[in-house]
């Protein structure tokens, strides 16, 4: 089978198209003939420094949808054939994957393989941050970094559908910002944001921050904060120095930070993910989320996705097309 290996790391030239064997699913697991596979930051970071890649070389990618190949001992409730969705933890740029079958979802009803790609990682990601972390309430506002990545579009269509006061997002470059303002969002700032949400706000802030970033972003999103409001980290694409927060930060105005890792949450609470994977999915299957597919790509081509999702001008979803359902 063909699939994209990292021998060492770079930029995306180090993404090589490669025949390597078929692998075979253990206990609990099942393979998977990969149709589409999503594109997701982590991958670019894992492809450039190491992200979550335990040796080299490995291949990338977090997210497929295909069908069932084969399905290993114990496993009872998918079966050979079966259109899924998958979150891979790695190893979803090839023709075959393994995945657990705990992060293994049956493809709803209605819709296609294609879009079935955009499921697994960005809509359960963005709901958590929304609901199960963030618990926004109607009426209150929210502030995203990244608005026109894939996270960002869904989030800010979260936030409007439970009802948000004003939802503000923060973006790279004036076309995506175009691109957040006709998703969901209601004014979107370029770079520098923390005197733009004080003046948007009346000098109040936000009640909820979502950001992937870290550094001074992190810290930016924090003091963007309304008394009592709470911010959710859940990346750190500027490679900073993790963050700390203490008392003298959170004290004065009540504030609270989290964090949210799907990858992490797959590992330690399986049950959870699935029923969370469950509500996410809901929300595109009646319409209130929709994630626009802006590019596709061959296998072959993951260099070029590689090199157009680090160029910081891409929107929406990313894919690679490996038998296009």
């Amino acid at each position: 089978m063909r699939a994209v290996e990292v021998q060492e790391y770079g930029g995306p030239e180090v993404l090589t198209v490669l025949d390597t064997e078929v692998p075979e699913p253990g206990p609990g697991q099942v393979s998977i003939d990969v149709a589409y596979a999503g594109v997701n930051f982590a991958d670019l970071k894992a492809r450039a420094e190491g992200y979550r890649v335990p040796k080299l070389p490995f291949v990338p990618g977090l997210e497929v949808s295909g069908r069932v190949r084969a399905v290993g001992a114990g496993v009872t409730d998918l079966v050979v054939g079966q259109e899924v969705a998958a979150l891979t933890g790695g190893g979803a740029y090839a023709e075959v994957v393994v995945a657990d079958a705990p992060t293994v979802f049956a493809v709803p009803s209605g819709i296609d393989l294609r879009t079935a790609a955009t499921l697994p990682t960005v809509v359960p990601t963005a709901y958590a941050l929304v609901h199960s972390v963030g618990r926004f309430q109607p009426g209150e506002t929210v502030l995203v970094q990244g608005a026109a990545g894939g996270i960002g579009t869904v989030a800010g269509q979260l936030a409007r559908a439970a009802g948000a006061g004003a939802v503000y997002g923060v973006v790279s470059g004036e076309t995506k910002a175009a691109y957040a303002r006709e998703h969901g969002y209601d004014e979107v700032f370029v770079g520098e944001f923390e005197k733009a949400v004080r003046a948007a706000t009346g000098d109040r802030g936000v009640d909820l921050a979502l950001d992937p970033v870290g550094g001074p972003t992190f810290r930016a999103s924090l003091a963007s904060l309304a008394v009592f409001g709470r911010l959710v980290s859940f990346g750190n694409a500027s490679s900073a120095e993790p963050w700390q927060v203490g008392q003298g930060e959170l004290y004065p105005r009540g504030v609270t930070v989290s964090g949210f890792s799907i990858l992490s949450l797959a590992a330690t609470a399986p049950a959870a993910l699935r029923a969370l994977a469950g509500r996410a999915f809901a929300t595109v299957v009646d319409g209130t989320v929709k994630l626009p597919v802006t590019a596709e790509f061959d296998l072959g081509e993951a260099a070029q996705a590689h090199r157009l999702m680090g160029a910081r001008t891409s929107t929406g979803k990313l894919l690679l097309r490996v038998s296009g359902g």
